[in-house]
């Protein structure tokens, strides 16, 4: 007896199966009104993806005219690629994007990367579970602290008059007198890139845990019995099984490389360390939006913007290549 194209047509999740015998009877209409669904529900986020994400990109315009406030966009002087050219004959610039590039790169591969994953393979091993609940509720607390309180903290913390870590660092003779960490800009990257861990080590680590969670636990105990020792299996079977989650996030957080960074780097910012603290987003601000060069400031963000997608892509078509792990 012949089967009704309803009874062939299986859908698991949302994954469509077709029999190869009822693949031609199936019409494409007929798959969308089966997943009609799934389509419902996907609907509005991709309104709010095009109306915030694509529907603004028309202000990229901006960057090839000579845009003043209140002057009608057809009335505007087309000037080419003139900001684009002032963008990249400016010294600072240069110096800006060394320091976006490095501190995004600390913040990447230390704080969203390498140490949230050590992180949550220790709290991976802990064997009492109100223990480890209570370590990891403390761990992403910080996360919900504004930049305002953790920089005023960590400004506090590091005063040469009272600050804790000049304190400690003299009572152990390690320094003579008191230093001024927040005058010095070799400091900087460092003070950042340690506040920024503090505050996002725990948030982060929570999907590699959750990861670790849904590892099939018959792993462990298959490597149990060929002798392996904790160490080892986190080697053979917990890193491996959340390789997919690591490489995914990466490729991801990869894109942040040159738009990433402002509230800690702004609030941390001052005239004596600022040559180390300015990012391209304060570069925008300070000299684009604040001398009200809105054309050149939507340049350097069509030029950061660009650049990271640029990135994304490369790291996902090397990750694909390596790992056999991409977004696409």
């Amino acid at each position: 007896m012949k089967k009704s194209v309803q009874e062939d047509l299986k859908v698991i999740g949302d994954q469509l199966v077709l029999p190869n015998e009822t693949k031609r009877k199936v019409s494409y209409l007929k798959v969308l009104y089966k997943q009609r669904y799934l389509l419902l529900m996907s609907l509005p986020i991709t309104l709010w993806m095009i109306l915030f994400s694509y529907v603004p990109l028309w202000g990229w315009s901006l960057a090839f005219f000579d845009y003043q406030p209140g002057v009608a966009f057809s009335k505007m002087q087309f000037v080419g690629l003139k900001f684009f050219k002032e963008l990249f004959s400016d010294s600072r610039f240069y110096q800006v994007l060394g320091n976006t590039i490095i501190m995004n790169l600390l913040n990447v591969f230390l704080a969203c990367f390498i140490l949230p994953v050590v992180f949550a393979l220790l709290l991976n091993e802990v064997r009492s579970i109100k223990f480890k609940k209570a370590i990891q509720t403390v761990s992403y607390l910080p996360h919900f602290v504004s930049w305002v309180v953790v920089s005023g903290m960590f400004i506090h913390f590091l005063s040469p008059e009272s600050g804790m870590v000049n304190n400690i660092l003299m009572s152990l003779h390690i320094i003579k007198e008191p230093i001024n960490f927040m005058a010095k800009p070799d400091y900087a990257y460092g003070i950042i890139t340690s506040a920024t861990i503090w505050k996002e080590l725990g948030w982060n680590a929570i999907i590699y845990i959750a990861s670790m969670a849904g590892i099939d636990q018959e792993l462990y105990e298959a490597a149990s019995v060929d002798g392996a020792g904790r160490l080892r299996k986190i080697w053979h079977v917990t890193l491996p099984g959340i390789r997919s989650t690591i490489v995914i996030l990466l490729i991801m957080n990869m894109g942040s490389l040159i738009s990433g960074g402002f509230d800690a780097q702004f609030l941390f910012s001052n005239a004596l360390n600022s040559s180390k603290t300015e990012v391209l987003n304060i570069y925008v601000l300070n000299y684009g939006i604040s001398m009200l060069r809105f054309s050149f400031g939507t340049a350097v963000g069509m030029f950061t913007s660009v650049i990271s997608f640029t990135l994304v892509l490369l790291t996902n078509k090397i990750s694909k290549k390596a790992t056999g792990e991409s977004l696409m």
